[in-house]
């Protein structure tokens, strides 16, 4: 891709600019993308058949797991990110052809919501992800850290005395500090170093990993806003077939970035939407993945508000249990 095409989509910042850049996207992959291409044949759907994108059919994310979900690209991968899943599953892969696309959209998705990364020390509890190679978190927040160019930016394995040390540091120097890390790490470090930072951002992703009973997403924001000493708990919604995400400030409410986009499905008819407010599948369109597929079907529940924002509720029934935020909020 083209640094005036990248630019392009990530220039979107209207309705009727993301619809264009989407039908051009759709119209790329249902012919480009030999795996959507032949869902659509299945579907019985030919391209010339969908005229605006509220008729794009969306890919079952399971797909990313059984084939290489590949649209308009040559040559080999820059990188091959993997889902964590759980043990003996088999996890997704997504192949990405241009890191660059990647980069520009977790960086620009990050400063339109929380402003210049370089106002900010950022920390990383990740131990799940960093035991294991291919995550695109662990990438994300790398290359996160290198915007930020603070000194303090640092990950964390299980060391929970030096990051309560480096959080002491931060704090008493009055510096801006996110510290992003998987629930179940924040929570046992919030239990075992209480502490009261109310201006730390404090971002959760990735769910308890099998490491602890689910929670629901009030009790778990109650205990560590209890366990930080902050107001509110930051989430963050992103899953490795995916090359943006979408963050909440608090209460489980979503904001994607204008490239992306959450549609709501009937939860017993895939084909069909669900209007606002209603609990259904999550249907993402993410004009980011541009070699891959950017209509992904995915294994969430939620609902939709009227301003765009979202929810996740939950997981749909009999589906794997995997890398992407699981918090279960109140239905």
């Amino acid at each position: 891709m083209h640094d005036g095409l990248i630019d392009d989509l990530f220039a979107i910042r209207t309705p009727e600019a993301f619809e264009r850049r989407c039908m051009a996207v759709f119209r790329r992959q249902a012919m480009h993308c030999a795996v959507y291409r032949t869902y659509m044949d299945l579907l019985d759907l030919h391209p010339s058949h969908v005229d605006n994108s509220h008729q794009i059919p969306f890919l079952p994310i399971s797909f990313f797991k059984t084939h290489t979900v590949v649209s308009g690209a040559s040559g080999a991968a820059q990188a091959v990110f993997s889902s964590s899943g759980t043990t003996g599953a088999q996890p997704s892969q997504h192949h990405v052809f241009d890191l660059q696309v990647y980069r520009r959209s977790f960086s620009d998705g990050f400063t339109q919501r929380y402003g210049p990364l370089s106002d900010y020390t950022i920390l990383a509890l990740l131990p799940s992800y960093l035991e294991r190679q291919g995550s695109s978190l662990v990438y994300m927040v790398e290359h996160l850290m290198r915007q930020s160019g603070r000194p303090g930016n640092g990950f964390f394995m299980h060391d929970f005395a030096a990051l309560h040390r480096q959080l002491c540091t931060l704090q008493q120097g009055g510096q801006r500090v996110l510290l992003i890390g998987v629930t179940y790490a924040l929570l046992d470090f919030a239990e075992q170093y209480p502490r009261d930072f109310p201006t730390l951002t404090v971002m959760e992703t990735g769910g308890m990993k099998g490491q602890r009973d689910e929670l629901p997403r009030d009790e778990l924001h109650r205990r560590l806003c209890r366990g930080f000493g902050v107001h509110k708990i930051h989430s963050e919604y992103g899953m490795t077939e995916l090359l943006s995400q979408a963050y909440s400030a608090g209460d489980g409410l979503f904001y994607s970035p204008p490239w992306m986009q959450v549609r709501i499905r009937d939860r017993y008819d895939p084909f069909a939407p669900a209007p606002d407010g209603v609990i259904g599948g999550i249907n993402i369109i993410d004009l980011a993945n541009i070699y891959s597929c950017a209509f992904i079907e995915t294994q969430d529940l939620g609902r939709r508000h009227d301003d765009g924002a979202f929810e996740i509720t939950g997981r749909c029934e009999q589906s794997d249990l995997r890398g992407c935020n699981l918090m279960y909020g109140e239905s």
